[in-house]
């Protein structure tokens, strides 16, 4: 080896260094971005957050016309649906134009309505999982894949759990109750939720884990999107509050809230707080923001004091009218799927409620309305 042999050595390994370094400081090769797409919110489950009865802005006894201007159906010479919900109209998803996410505002580039009128938690879950299509649909986490791959998806609101625990039977067994058998219901259906509702909660967990499985496979750390979990309002008010007698026809005939005093309350009082404190305790083991509804109708709720029917001289109103289609039990308005959902109003407070705690990074909240107000005057309580 020559003299120089040991400086060539030196200098390659200096060289070599110094190439390592300017490696290291180089910027990364870019890696697979989640959500490479526009900034988009996404909402999945149920109708209480597809939109289902958006169809209507408060309840009239006018069954002709546009129902004294509540029915957005109405073209001026016949109803047509689609008009609010679409293309859903055809498969009964119902997904409104009024729908929570749709009326929240500029909240994301892109709002996307995955939610389809009666789905329970396996619609939600991933195919691979057990999960089942619906109304012609795959199931909507798979569906969700496809939006995580194309989209920056930001935030995702859930409402799911309801039809699971039977909403519509217990519903329908109430005014049984009231209009045929003249008994009470909330003693026997209480029952029926109790049985139930450990192995609902289950399954709203495990849609939360499917939908989280989603996103990691997309792309997504935990940090790059929210998951918010709602619970469901009380269409109808507790008994104090109703502004029909309980005895005679009025509550059936008229106000379409056909239960008796002790069944409202329970529906009120105890029903819906019961399933929102269970959701939470699901949102807070999982990691997901909790947003209670329980009391998002209060004063606004189908016969409520504080509401009035809408008539040709009383106009349909945010500020007056209900945020909740009543029973319309002989399907002279609508379709029986409507019944006890939020209304065109509600769904623009629900969407409201949805823009306030997506400006929230983090937490649990309530969402609440003020009297007199309409959409805008939702507000949020934390905890």
């Amino acid at each position: 080896m020559s003299s120089s042999s040991p400086h060539r050595a030196l200098r390659g390994l200096l060289t070599l260094c110094l190439a390592a370094g300017l490696a290291a400081l180089a910027p990364s090769p870019a890696l697979a971005a989640a959500g490479p797409g526009p900034s988009t919110v996404v909402t999945m489950g149920d109708s209480y957050i597809s939109g289902e009865g958006g169809r209507w802005q408060g309840n009239s006894l006018t069954t002709s016309g546009n129902r004294s201007g509540t029915d957005r159906a109405w073209t001026g010479s016949a109803y047509d649906p689609s008009r609010v919900y679409g293309a859903t109209e055809a498969n009964g998803c119902h997904r409104s134009d009024s729908a929570e996410v749709n009326s929240a505002g500029p909240i994301a580039t892109e709002l996307v309505n995955l939610a389809c009128s009666g789905a329970v938690t396996r619609n939600v879950f991933r195919t691979s999982s057990g999960g089942t299509a619906y109304k012609g649909e795959a199931p909507q986490a798979d569906r969700l894949a496809a939006v995580a791959a194309t989209h920056d998806v930001k935030l995702i609101a859930l409402s799911v759990g309801g039809n699971d625990l039977g909403f519509a039977d217990i519903i329908r067994t109430c005014a049984t109750d009231y209009v045929v058998w003249y008994s009470y219901c909330h003693d026997d259906q209480q029952a029926v939720v109790d049985a139930k509702i450990d192995g609902v909660m289950a399954d709203v967990g495990k849609s939360i884990d499917e939908i989280r499985a989603v996103m990691t496979g997309a792309g997504y750390t935990s940090a790059d999107y929210r998951i918010v979990l709602q619970s469901y309002p009380s269409p109808i008010p507790r008994a104090a509050e109703n502004r029909y007698g309980e005895s005679g026809w009025s509550r059936t005939n008229t106000g379409g809230c056909p239960f008796w005093n002790l069944d409202s309350t329970w529906a009120r009082d105890s029903l819906v707080p019961q399933i929102a404190d269970r959701l939470k305790a699901v949102a807070d083991a999982k990691g997901a923001q909790f947003m209670d509804l329980r009391d998002m109708l209060q004063g606004r709720e189908v016969c409520a004091k504080s509401s009035k029917l809408v008539s040709p001289t009383v106009p349909a109103s945010a500020t007056t009218s209900e945020w909740a289609r009543w029973i319309d039990q002989n399907e002279t308005q609508g379709p029986i799927q409507e019944d006890m959902h939020p209304n065109y109003y509600g769904q623009l407070a629900q969407g409201r409620c949805l823009a306030l705690i997506n400006a929230q990074p983090s937490g649990d909240y309530s969402c609440r309305n003020t009297a007199g107000a309409g959409a805008s005057g939702m507000y949020l309580t934390a905890g």
